[in-house]
C-alpha cells in the first residue's frame, strides 16, 4: 500500500474546505470561496500564502507572465479553488503546471460548484 503524500497536512486542508462547503454550499462565485477558504485556513492555523505570483522560465529566461495559484499551504501544497460544475482535465493540467512551476509534489483542487457535495482531487507530481 502506497503512503499518502503529506497525509496530515492535506487532511487538515480538506477539513477546512469541507467546512467552507458546509457553511456556504454551492452556487457562489470563486472569489467568495477564496475569501471563505482564507478565513477558514487562518482559523485552523494552517499556514498559507494566497495568490502568490509564480515566476515562469523558458530556456533559462524569466518570463514576464506569471502563474497565480489560489494558495500555497504549508510551504509545499498547491491549493486550487474552483466553482464549476465538474473538475475537468483543463483544471488538472493547471495544477500540474503549478506543481511544475513551484517544484512541489502535491496539489489539491477543491470544487465548490459541484452539488450536492464538495468535489476534490489530489494531484501528485
Amino acid at each position: 500500500m502506497a503512503e499518502i503524500l503529506f497525509q496530515e497536512e492535506s487532511y487538515r486542508i480538506m477539513g477546512a474546505m469541507f467546512e467552507v462547503y458546509r457553511e456556504m454550499g454551492s452556487g457562489f462565485v470563486e472569489p467568495v470561496y477564496q475569501e471563505c477558504a482564507e478565513l477558514e485556513l487562518t482559523d485552523r492555523e494552517i499556514p498559507f500564502v494566497a495568490q502568490v505570483h509564480l515566476k515562469l522560465t523558458y530556456k533559462h529566461h524569466v518570463l514576464k507572465s506569471t502563474y497565480v495559484p489560489d494558495a500555497i499551504c504549508d510551504c509545499k501544497i498547491v491549493l486550487e479553488l474552483k466553482a464549476v460544475k465538474e473538475i475537468t482535465d483543463e483544471h488538472r493540467a493547471q495544477v500540474h503546471n503549478y506543481l511544475k512551476a513551484t517544484g512541489y509534489r502535491l496539489g489539491i483542487i477543491a470544487n465548490f460548484g459541484h452539488h450536492p457535495k464538495l468535489q476534490y482531487e489530489r494531484i501528485v507530481r
